[in-house]
């Protein structure tokens, strides 16, 4: 009897020593996996080897994760997490990829938990790293298809974890604009700006936040932080001259627009500005010239033809002031109105504005048949 006991017991021994031994063979099958696949990808093996390497390890560290010793271990989780990671970021299967994305954000979880002294931090960053590279292929997706939440969401856990790569700062706040959080997309922005971007769009998306919250004096500043790492640039050159307009700066505006015209002389728009400013200013002269720049460049450029037949307006009145009684030039200013309101009518048929200082013109003329024509083009209206 006793001899049969010491054989069960011997048994018993054997049986145990023999899983636990099979247990490790298994971590050890998986850490060689590890090793293996680093290999094959410093080969530039293709896909099908490295998924091939990634099955096997995995398959022996989901068996050490169900041993009662193993399944502690920090190595354990580490590996499949490292492991799982990768599957997830090359597996053409996109519910395969799915699936070994969650694994692995629970596999670095355990991992973290069991890993007291550190040892494994190296396959734990680069499975991190790994699974934030997945988190911005799912954010891309997600911003492609307009789901706008879930890329802002993504984007912004990768940005986190990237924090000095512009690009993905960027599209973190781009994502956030498409959620209408402008704090979240301010916040990200300025992070990319902070690390040296150059994009004006970036300049020109801040300063437009700021705008809307009525902070116009934080949107100057940005532009001219932005003008300042891209000189003259249009973009953020139009919107600064806006911005000064808007909150009636006037006499920087004209600066901006004078110093801008020395490099930029093709520019319609700022001629037309330019002009402006100087008709607001009652400075008719340059005014004139000014839109006849414009002009120059766009014959048909409405605004410009508008607003020059203004200033003749305005000059032709000023003729009759009686200080001067200068007929002569009251009828010529008067004609020049005519000729360049009666170019501006006919690139702009339906503006009202334009066919009443026609009317009021050819009223002052005597020519009532035609003023009473565009009464009736009104009346159409």
């Amino acid at each position: 009897m006793m001899k049969k006991r010491y054989i069960f017991a011997v048994t018993i021994l054997m049986v145990s020593s023999t899983s636990a031994f099979s247990q490790k063979t298994q971590l050890y099958i998986a850490r060689n996996s590890v090793g293996k696949l680093q290999a094959a990808i410093s080969n530039k093996q293709d896909q099908k080897t490295q998924l091939s390497i990634l099955g096997e390890g995995i398959k022996a560290a989901e068996a050490a994760e169900k041993d009662r010793e193993t399944k502690k271990w920090p190595e354990t989780w580490a590996i499949k997490s490292y492991l799982s990671s990768y599957i997830a970021i090359i597996d053409p299967s996109q519910d395969n990829s799915d699936k070994y994305y969650d694994l692995a954000i629970n596999a670095i979880d355990s991992a973290k938990r069991f890993d007291k002294f550190e040892d494994n931090t190296g396959l734990i960053t680069a499975s991190s790293y790994n699974v934030n590279i997945k988190k911005q292929q799912k954010g891309k997706a997600a911003y492609q298809a307009k789901d706008f939440g879930a890329a802002f969401k993504y984007l912004k856990e990768v940005s986190d974890f990237f924090p000095k790569d512009t690009i993905l700062a960027v599209n973190a706040a781009l994502s956030a604009e498409g959620v209408k959080n402008e704090d979240e997309a301010l916040s990200y922005f300025k992070r990319a700006k902070d690390n040296g971007i150059i994009n004006p769009v970036v300049f020109q998306r801040m300063a437009g936040i700021y705008k809307s919250k009525l902070d116009n004096d934080m949107a100057l500043k940005t532009i001219q932080e932005g003008l300042i790492k891209n000189p003259y640039n249009d973009l953020l050159n139009n919107d600064y001259i806006n911005l000064l307009l808007d909150t009636e700066k006037y006499t920087e505006a004209r600066q901006v627009i004078e110093n801008t015209l020395k490099v930029e002389t093709r520019s319609k728009l700022l001629y037309f500005l330019y002009g402006y400013l100087h008709q607001k200013n009652t400075n008719m002269g340059t005014a004139e010239l000014a839109y006849n720049k414009a002009l120059d460049i766009d014959r048909n450029y409405f605004d410009a033809l508008y607003q020059l037949g203004l200033v003749y307006i305005n000059l032709s009145n000023d003729a009759l002031e009686p200080s001067k009684k200068d007929v002569a030039a009251f009828t010529s200013n008067l004609n020049r109105a005519e000729v360049i309101l009666s170019q501006a009518h006919k690139v702009n048929r339906k503006d009202k504005p334009t066919i009443n200082l026609l009317i009021d013109i050819y009223t002052r003329k005597n020519r009532f048949d035609r003023a009473q024509e565009l009464k009736a083009q009104l009346e159409e209206f």
